[in-house]
Parts: C-alpha cells; structure tokens; sequence
C-alpha cells in the first residue's frame, strides 16, 4: 500500500519531536486493522527502577475519512501513572487528570471529537502479602481528531508527552528551555 503524503508528512513531524530527557521513547507496532495508516508511540518514565508512567500514542490515518472521526487522522492515547495511595483516593483526581489532558492537547492547537475515560485504580493486599503497601494508579484513555495540518502532527506527541509528564509527577519545562533528545533514545 503507498503511502500518503499527508501521513508521510504526519510520520516526520512526529519523528522530529525532542522529548524530555525523562522519558524513553520508542516507535512500536501499530494496530493495523483500525485504520489502512498508523503508527504508534510508546513512552515510560522510571525512577530507581520503578515505573512511574507509561503510555501509548496512536495515530490513525484514512485517506477517504471516517464519520465518526470527523476527519481523516485520529489520535489514540492511553496513560497509566502510579500513584500516592492519597492521591488515588481524592474523589476530584478523575475531573483533575481529565483537565491535565485538556490543558496538554490546548497547546496542540485545535481539534474536534474529543472523548475518553479517566480511572482510577487502588489496591490493597492481604494475607501472605499483606505487608506490601497500598498503592494507587490513574489510567487516562482518550482519543481525538487532530484538525492541524499533517505536517504539524508533532504538536500531538508532545501533547501527549507533557499529559505522561503531569500524570508522573514531572513538573513543567519552563517556556523557553530546550529539550535535548538523550542518547538512548531509540525509534
């Protein structure tokens, strides 16, 4: 199958974005039934060996459009972060990291069809492994239609890259201060 320009295009604005050097990313498989274009964008961030978030970007292409989407690309997102047992367990964390995502694709520039879910994950153990702490999570799944010209579809990765940065805790790059790709990155 050719590839189209336009997703030609999207696949280069997405493969020049510099994330932050907390983050390693990664281009993974994409799914190939939801659309006849896509790729997919992994991310996690680990701190003393621990995962402390990682998260997923799809973007789906169709040339001829789909209805639902109402336009021709679609963004396809899920974060999952760990969290303070006390965090987790605010009633206001679901509308909160709604508004991360929110706040994250504003800078993304506009888009339509916006819709997805926010949970919130608390786990206690018992018995033989009752001694491990209580532990919380939030997972964050969404999807969009980016309405921004394919060549500019890296503004939707580093939307995404700053929602895993808030859901882990990072706090934000001042305006102004570069991001440098670390070595290790890999695509």
């Amino acid at each position: 199958m050719t590839t189209p320009a336009s997703f030609a295009a999207a696949l280069e604005s997405l493969r020049q974005v510099r994330y932050r050097p907390e983050l390693s990313i990664e281009e993974a498989p994409a799914p190939q039934r939801l659309a006849p274009h896509a790729v997919a964008i992994t991310a996690e961030f680990v701190e003393d060996d621990e995962e402390l978030a990682s998260g997923r970007l799809v973007l789906l292409h169709d040339p001829e459009g789909v209805e639902a989407w109402q336009g021709t690309f679609r963004a396809v997102t899920f974060v999952k972060a760990v969290l303070e047992p006390d965090l987790a367990a605010d009633p206001l964390l679901t509308g909160v990291a709604w508004t991360w995502l929110e706040e994250a694709l504003e800078a993304a520039g506009p888009r339509t069809a916006l819709g997805g879910t926010v949970t919130r994950v608390m786990s206690e153990s018992f018995g033989t492994i009752g001694d491990r702490d209580v532990s919380g999570q939030v997972e964050i799944r969404a999807s969009w239609t980016p309405l921004c010209d394919p060549a500019d579809m890296g503004a939707e990765a580093q939307a995404w890259a700053a929602l895993l940065a808030q859901a882990a805790g990072l706090l934000p790059l001042p305006q102004g201060v570069a991001v440098l790709s670390p070595a290790h990155r890999s695509r």
